[in-house]
C-alpha cells in the first residue's frame, strides 16, 4: 500500500502539468500513488500526462464538475490512509512528502498536517508564508492557535496540506457548492480545525504558482459562489481568533464584490463584520468607491511585476 496518495485535479493546464508532475516524481520519498483526475479539459492535458512514464501515475477522467468534486472523487479513488493535494500548476520541493512523513511519525494521532510554502508571483518577486508560527525554524509541531496564525496568511493551503484519508471523508471533504476556487479550501480548514490541531512543519517546501494558466481565481466575482463566513458565527461566539478570522475573509469577499458592482453582497458582508477584527489599511479600503479601488489594484499589481510586495492583510 503507498503511504500517500497525490491528488491532482486537471483542467485545461496543459502547459503547467508536466512541470508539477516531475516535482511529484522527483520527491525523495518514493512510495507514493498520484491521483490525476482530468475533469473535462479540453486541450491536451491528458496527454501531456499520458506521456510521463511512471508507473505511480493513475490518470481518471470525468465530465466537469468543478475542482472541488473533482478533488473529492480522487479521493474516492485513493489507496493510502493519508492524502494530499497539488493543484496542477504548482509545484513541490523535493523534501516535501519527506516533511510530511516526519509529522505523521511524530504525531501519528493527528488528522491533518500541513507544511510551509511559499508564493510565486512572478520571475521578481516570491514571498514565503507570512504567520506566527514561522518564527520557529525547522519546527514540527502541533498549532493549538489555528486561526491566530492565518490573519496575514493562511498556514494551510490546498498544495502542502494533507489529510488522514478517513477524516477527510468524516468532513464530508471539499463542499462543491463553493465554486470557482472561492474558498471551498478554506471552508474545509476551518471545518478541520474545529476538530483538531494541524500537525505543522515550519519547512517551506512547496510552490504556489500564481503564474499559471487558466487559474479558476481568476473567474468573475458574479460568476463565484463565495464561502459564507455566516456558517461559523455560533462558533466564533467563543473563538475570537476564529470572529477575527471570518471577518478578515468577509474583507476580501467585500473588496470583490465592490469592484464587481456588487452592492448587496458588499453590504451582507461588512454587515457582519467587527471593524476592530480587520486592519487600518483595510477599513480605509472599504470606504473607497470602486473606480479608485480597481486603480489601487493596477498599481499593487506593477509593484508585484518590480519585485515589490503591497498587501493590505498587515
Amino acid at each position: 500500500m503507498p503511504g500517500f496518495s497525490v491528488i491532482i485535479p486537471l483542467y485545461n493546464k496543459e502547459k503547467d502539468i508536466r512541470s508539477t508532475l516531475d516535482s511529484v516524481c522527483n520527491q525523495r520519498y518514493s512510495n507514493f500513488e498520484v491521483i490525476v483526475v482530468d475533469d473535462g479539459s479540453t486541450d491536451g492535458s491528458a496527454a501531456v500526462v499520458q506521456s510521463v512514464r511512471d508507473d505511480r501515475i493513475k490518470l481518471f477522467a470525468k465530465q466537469n464538475e468543478g475542482v472541488a468534486l473533482t478533488r473529492n472523487f480522487g479521493v474516492e479513488k485513493a489507496e493510502a490512509a493519508h492524502v494530499v493535494f497539488l493543484d496542477a500548476d504548482d509545484r513541490w520541493l523535493p523534501e516535501h512528502l519527506s516533511d510530511l512523513d516526519k509529522l505523521i511519525n511524530k504525531f501519528p494521532d493527528a488528522k491533518w498536517y500541513g507544511t510551509a510554502y511559499e508564493k510565486r508571483f512572478n520571475d521578481k518577486l516570491t514571498v514565503p508564508l507570512e504567520a506566527p508560527v514561522m518564527n520557529k525554524t525547522n519546527w514540527f509541531g502541533l498549532v493549538e492557535n489555528y486561526f491566530g496564525n492565518c490573519l496575514v496568511e493562511s498556514i494551510a493551503w490546498t498544495s502542502a496540506i494533507c489529510f488522514q484519508k478517513e477524516f477527510f471523508v468524516q468532513l464530508k471533504g471539499f463542499d462543491h457548492r463553493i465554486t470557482n476556487g472561492a474558498g471551498e479550501d478554506t471552508d474545509l480548514w476551518i471545518r478541520a480545525a474545529l476538530v483538531a490541531p494541524l500537525a505543522f512543519c515550519t519547512n517551506i517546501s512547496a510552490i504556489y504558482n500564481l503564474e499559471g494558466s487558466n487559474r479558476i481565481s481568476l473567474t468573475p466575482t458574479r460568476q463565484r459562489v463565495f464561502m459564507n463566513p455566516d456558517n461559523y458565527e455560533e462558533a466564533a461566539k467563543t473563538d475570537p481568533d476564529l470572529k477575527k478570522y471570518l471577518d478578515r475573509n468577509r474583507y476580501a469577499y467585500a473588496i470583490r464584490h465592490k469592484i464587481a458592482g456588487d452592492q448587496d453582497s458588499f453590504n451582507r458582508l461588512t454587515k457582519q463584520m467587527d471593524p476592530a477584527n480587520i486592519t487600518a489599511k483595510q477599513r480605509a479600503l472599504l470606504k473607497l468607491p470602486k473606480s479608485l479601488l480597481k486603480l489601487l489594484f493596477r498599481i499593487q499589481d506593477l509593484f508585484n511585476k518590480r519585485g515589490v510586495r503591497i498587501t493590505s492583510f498587515r
